[in-house]
């Protein structure tokens, strides 16, 4: 009966134990940050002081890296330990930005304000802003690259577009499209504040 007994309590505690967790796959975050930084094999060897062999092996998780080498690679990488070791991020589905995370340029004497609601990394291709001008103000730009237009929806007040040559007044509702690849300017020639969004497409 002691037997049975011991070997119900050794099952119980077998059961108690805790899943051992997934250790990182380091090769592969090695490659992806490779990767990232557009290296090959052999730069990353020279640059890190391990043999390509070595390096080629902890990348298919063949072989794991001792502290020395993984230290080695982190700064040739330029990262820490700690981002090594660290499970990767999974990538946001839905991602949403704060007030506060919105860009703000404002105009000498504050003829304007711009806020930048499109994302960096289409800046020079597509961009859009919200623009303020208080009475008075005006946005003049220089000319932007060939083929560039602008497309602007008064959202408040009115404003006053001039482009090529041609001058046009519009009220709250209406939207302008121009060529933006001379010199223009946006004015608001009323005494309250106005207000629009600025779409720019660079071709």
């Amino acid at each position: 009966m002691a037997s049975s007994s011991g070997s119900r309590r050794a099952s119980a505690s077998a059961a108690a134990a805790p899943a051992a967790a997934t250790p990182p796959r380091v090769g592969e975050q090695i490659q992806r940050l490779r990767n990232e930084r557009k290296l090959t094999l052999d730069d990353l060897s020279r640059a890190a002081g391990v043999s390509k062999s070595m390096l080629s092996e902890i990348e298919r998780d063949k072989a794991n890296p001792t502290i020395a080498v993984a230290w080695r690679l982190t700064n040739a990488l330029g990262i820490t330990l700690d981002e090594l070791f660290s499970q990767p991020k999974a990538p946001e589905t839905i991602r949403v930005d704060g007030p506060h995370d919105i860009p703000t340029l404002a105009g000498h004497d504050g003829q304007y304000q711009l806020r930048v609601w499109g994302p960096i990394d289409l800046a020079g291709r597509f961009e859009w802003y919200e623009l303020t001008l208080p009475g008075g103000g005006a946005l003049v730009s220089n000319a932007h690259e060939p083929g560039t237009r602008e497309h602007l929806t008064v959202l408040q007040g009115a404003m006053e577009i001039e482009a090529a040559g041609s001058v046009r007044r519009l009220k709250n509702g209406d939207t302008a499209r121009y060529p933006a690849d001379t010199p223009h300017a946006i004015r608001n020639p009323g005494k309250g504040e106005a207000r629009a969004l600025l779409i720019v497409i660079h071709r």
